[in-house]
């Protein structure tokens, strides 16, 4: 079969203002950036529309390091749809720099489930993140500066919270120190960088609601504290306007196509991992008010992405899905199964059998939030007909909507199954009201706990000193009604990324907490997971070269 790049290079794609005609965006009104991607003004939602749409979310099970394919069923599924004839739009995440060049190559899709033009999506798109580094890191400048000329007075700051981002995967940069060689230049401090998809700013550009929901959050971020103890914020700097000013274009969502020219809206790139993983809220609402049916995304797996969808995207938008997708692939059950990670391309239907608790685990958290659930077996070459059989009888016996995902090398044709299985679902369960693991008046410890022994399944949770202390902070503020962003492995349920499976009788330890209060959100960073990853041994950027004027590499 060809490469994604090859694929995407002979998809005829059409004029952007073409593919906004047919879903009826006022042509007009659309801000290019060249022929095939364009910004939708925030004039041109309805909230009206909104609400008549069918919003579905695709999560997946705990996955493989080589992942799920979320994204491609995604898209599939939205060309699905609108093979059958209904009018359907995907809402994606932007992709980030760290992972393209890092481990992964590409995030906008596979074979013939892609958006485009991949190699801009993938790359510097629409300048979106750039914009998000650049607000971020001249808050950075700002505070500092403000710093070094309060430092000898009462207005002076006794602790700073507020770090650096830049959207490389930079190990050297997690732990810096800034401000050496004399106090001309700066006051010497401990700092680092976190990588831009774990920016503050990234998850506010990605929740807030119009320009002036924008500039509100971007005052009420906590840079730090005064030697009084009371909160420095960025409305204390007099700086938000100027940072509003750098975000006013990333704030308006950008329009795309997909390989068989359907609309797709790719907007906001925080990770699930170490942040809330899910585009923006804008995005959504913009493609709802065009789409009859609208399918989003959320990060890694569904006690990562789906949870925080839920807990915080849907909690503070209103939003309420009809139906949560939930992707699973025989090498993802095998690898939850106990086979080791070099033989899960090869048969195995006891692993099979014993990787559905994994499966079955995640079934159970989201009809906790009172989801209807569909599984999409995305499906690989070197898949098997007996262990695709096993996980179909066992959707059957718990009653459950199960289609085969053949999008990647068949394209929408390849997803009709699975459109009409979620349309059937949806049409027999209109209604889906959303529950949530914790209220708003719970503590933050309460919140924390609820997620922990609800979803993870954890026995106990401990919390280290620096986390206690960060958490007296939030005591008797607006700060404790705010939901919680627990940042921890991917790969398990619990802390430990070797934990396959369903994790028992284990503790989770929250060694940090990082206060969004811009956001909104509080975030609790458990095990050892970083917010600014790694290189792997061989990175990907070893294999992305432009060659004869044509990028290559990018997969």
């Amino acid at each position: 079969m060809k490469t994604d790049i090859e694929i995407a290079r002979e998809s005829q794609l059409k004029n952007i203002k073409e593919i906004a005609k047919t879903v009826g965006i006022n042509q007009e009104e659309l801000i290019p950036y060249g022929k095939f991607m364009a910004k939708v003004p925030l004039s041109e939602m309805n909230e009206n529309k909104i609400a008549n749409s069918n919003l579905i979310l695709v999560t997946s099970i705990t996955p493989t390091k080589a992942g799920i394919g979320k994204t491609t069923v995604s898209i599939g599924l939205a060309l699905g749809l609108n093979k059958i004839g209904k009018n359907a739009i995907v809402a994606l995440r932007e992709p980030s720099l760290g992972p393209c060049f890092g481990m992964k190559g590409g995030a906008a899709g596979g074979g013939y489930a892609q958006v485009l033009p991949m190699e801009n999506i993938n790359l510097h798109f629409t300048g979106d993140f750039h914009a998000i580094t650049s607000a971020h890191n001249t808050l950075s400048a700002l505070f500092d500066n403000y710093i070094y000329q309060n430092r000898a007075n009462e207005n002076g700051i006794k602790e700073i919270l507020w770090k650096r981002v830049l959207d490389v995967n930079d190990r050297s940069l997690r732990y810096i120190n800034t401000g050496l060689r004399g106090s001309a230049n700066g006051i010497p401090q401990e700092s680092g960088f976190d990588i831009t998809p774990a920016s503050e700013i990234m998850a506010i550009l990605c929740l807030a609601t119009d320009i002036d929901d924008l500039r509100r959050r971007i005052e009420n971020i906590l840079l730090g504290y005064r030697y009084d103890g009371s909160m420095f914020t960025v409305k204390d700097l007099g700086v938000a306007g100027a940072i509003t000013v750098l975000l006013k274009d990333a704030l308006n969502p950008n329009l795309v196509q997909t390989t068989e020219n359907t609309a797709a809206f790719i907007h906001g790139g925080p990770f699930a991992n170490i942040a809330h993983g899910c585009n923006s809220v804008i995005a959504t609402k913009m493609a709802m008010t065009y789409g009859d049916y609208v399918i989003t995304e959320a990060g890694f797996g569904a006690d990562l992405g789906a949870e925080k969808f839920f807990d915080i995207k849907c909690r503070k938008s209103g939003l309420q899905p009809k139906l949560t997708v939930v992707v699973a692939t025989a090498q993802g059950l095998k690898m939850h199964g106990g086979v080791a990670l070099d033989e899960i391309k090869q048969k195995n239907v006891d692993g099979i059998k014993k990787g559905l608790l994994n499966l079955a685990k995640h079934v159970e958290n989201l009809k906790s939030f009172g989801q209807s659930i569909v599984i999409a077996f995305n499906k690989y070459a070197t898949d098997d007909v007996e262990e695709l059989a096993i996980v179909e009888q066992y959707c059957k016996d718990n009653n459950i909507g199960f289609a085969v995902n053949n999008a990647f090398t068949e394209g929408g044709e390849g997803a009709i199954n699975l459109a009409n299985v979620v349309v059937k679902a949806i049409e027999n369960n209109p209604s889906n009201k959303l529950s949530f693991p914790y209220e708003d008046t719970a503590t933050i410890e309460q919140k924390i706990e609820a997620v922990a022994h609800k979803i993870y399944g954890a026995n106990n949770i401990e919390f280290s000193h620096l986390a206690k202390k960060k958490l007296t902070l939030l005591k008797n503020t607006d700060m404790e009604l705010f939901p919680v962003c627990i940042a921890k492995t991917q790969y398990s349920f619990s802390a430990d990324a070797n934990a396959y499976g369903v994790a028992k009788d284990f503790t989770i330890t929250i060694n940090d907490i990082v206060i969004n209060r811009g956001a909104e959100f509080i975030v609790a960073i458990a095990g050892d997971i970083m917010r600014m990853p790694g290189l792997p041994k061989v990175p990907q950027a070893t294999k992305i070269d432009l060659v004869n004027g044509l990028v290559e590499g990018l997969s």
